[in-house]
């Protein structure tokens, strides 16, 4: 194990000397600041890298990651690094990403007892339970997708709900939430067409106190 985590150490050291050699000023200009527009909030699994897969480096994405992208409205650290995203970042676009075959919505999807996960993902199964007469005579797996997609619009609705946001488009920032999904299979993004700019989506009940839809 210990040959494991030195090998590790060789290949940051490999990576930082090349970096060097092709950009001598990168990590340099990189230590002064960090100026994202993005947030990205996608699931914990390994091989859903986001500045990879949009192709930015580093430093131009403010990154939270959980198990099958969810959040929760008393999830104080995804909210915090919402806040921090919103007010210090200043960033303008969130997206909400979470992939094909996800092995999270996947527990949800098929029940059973799989420990402390479970109570992470009570709302997937409860969004599958709504869904599941529409999407049961399907494959599993096409199932399973269809919650990935219908999981990432859930959690957009869910972000622009929180006063976070809504205190952000209050004061004239300009922040969108954007849904996407990943497939492994063929590395591209899906964009599910359901972005919010505005207050024009939200129901009134989830509205800051006082504040008119139309304005």
């Amino acid at each position: 194990m210990k040959k494991d985590i030195e090998g590790l150490l060789e290949n940051n050291r490999v990576w930082a000397e090349r970096v060097c050699r092709d950009d001598p000023d990168f990590f340099e200009r990189l230590s002064r600041q960090q100026n994202p527009d993005y947030l990205w909030i996608g699931c914990s699994d390994s091989r859903v890298p986001a500045n990879q897969i949009i192709s930015l480096p580093p430093g131009e994405v403010f990154v939270h990651r959980n198990v099958a992208n969810l959040v929760h409205h008393n999830d104080l650290n995804a909210l915090s690094v919402l806040q921090y995203a919103i007010e210090v970042l200043g960033v303008r676009h969130i997206m909400v990403v979470g992939h094909y075959g996800c092995g999270g919505v996947r527990a949800a999807v098929v029940g059973g007892d799989h420990g402390m996960v479970d109570i992470w993902l009570h709302s997937v199964r409860e969004l599958y339970s709504r869904h599941r007469a529409a999407i049961e005579s399907l494959p599993l797996s096409d199932q399973v997708n269809r919650i990935c997609e219908l999981n990432v619009e859930a959690q957009v609705m869910n972000l622009s709900r929180t006063k976070i946001i809504q205190h952000a488009w209050q004061r004239g920032q300009e922040v969108s939430v954007h849904g996407w999904v990943y497939g492994l299979a063929d590395g591209r993004v899906k964009d599910l067409n359901c972005s919010i700019s505005g207050f024009d989506r939200i129901e009134a009940l989830y509205l800051i106190d006082g504040l008119d839809p139309a304005g």
